[in-house]
Order: structure tokens, then sequence, then C-alpha cells
């Protein structure tokens, strides 16, 4: 029997608790998930795909979690789910306004590949609210972002907004 593989896509910019809950439950329902940090034109990345490949690998170390994969691409979705061989693309849902999005985006990829199924996860209640969009937010006015990701990446964070010399003043 071949193994069950997933796909967890994201920008992981940077990576949040919230992403490492997902990946922790959606690890366990696959043989194999592929962490897939990709690139979006519409975001405005603070740390480059190569960087945010590592700080990935290195939570998932950290974290334990050994049927992990990180692989970095920039392609259609579907496109990689196939090359990848994943029959399963999970994805996170927080609130009423990702599941819109998040409803709409499956049926398009339903329509592309009809054999890749989509497995929506709820985000743990204590975590509903965390996005990178909003920590990075946080950290470039100077906010503590200490409850949303981990120790490392507060650190990473702190040290990059210090190297971009932004900090925002009351």
């Amino acid at each position: 029997m071949e193994p069950k593989i997933g796909i967890y896509p994201g920008t992981f910019d940077p990576i949040t608790l919230g992403h490492l809950d997902i990946i922790r439950r959606g690890a366990k329902l696959v043989d194999r998930l592929i962490v897939g940090v990709t690139t979006n034109p519409s975001k405005d990345p603070m740390f480059t795909p190569e960087e945010r490949m590592v700080m990935v690998e290195r939570e998932m170390a950290d974290q334990g979690i050994d049927n992990v994969e990180v692989v970095g691409f920039n392609a259609l979705l579907m496109k990689f789910a196939e090359a990848q061989g994943a029959s399963v693309i999970v994805r996170g849902l927080r609130a009423v306004a990702d599941f819109e999005y998040e409803y709409q985006m499956a049926g398009m990829n339903q329509q592309l590949n009809d054999q890749i199924e989509t497995v929506f996860l709820m985000a743990d209640v204590s975590l509903q609210p965390i996005a990178s969009k909003l920590v990075k937010e946080i950290a470039l006015f100077g906010g503590d972002i200490s409850h949303f990701v981990t120790p490392t990446v507060r650190d990473e964070v702190v040290a990059r907004v210090a190297h971009l010399g932004r900090r925002g003043d009351y």
C-alpha cells in the first residue's frame, strides 16, 4: 500500500504557533506531511523563501515531528501536490472569513484534480486569532509577539525588525 502523502502549503512568514498546531495535527492524518513553503505575490514577506524553509525545518525538529518534510515551491498548488504524489491538502481555519476563502479554493482545486482531497482543520481555540501578518505588524510596532511564536522565531523576527530599522513610535 502506498503511503498517504499530505501537503500543508503556506508562506509561513513567520511560522506561528497556529501553523505548528495544524502541522502537528495534520501529520497524524497522513504517513508523510509535506510543508510547502511558497511565495505569495500579494503578501509582503519579511523573510526570504530560503529563510522561511530553514525556520520551518528547525521548528519541526524542535517539535519532534518526524514525518514532516519541508519543500519550497513556486507553482500552482495542485501541480505541486501532483508532483509530490499527494492525495490530501491540509488547510487550517481560524474564522468564518478563512472558511469562505478556503471553500472557494477547495472547489477550484477539485476542478483541477478531483483525486486530491482538501481537509480543513480548525485551529485550536487559543490560537485562532494568530496570523503571520498580525505578528509582523505587532513586531514592527515594538509589541511583544512571544504569545504567538516560539522563542527562536520571536528572536528572528525581532532581529529582522531591528535590521530593517522599522520600529513604530507611539
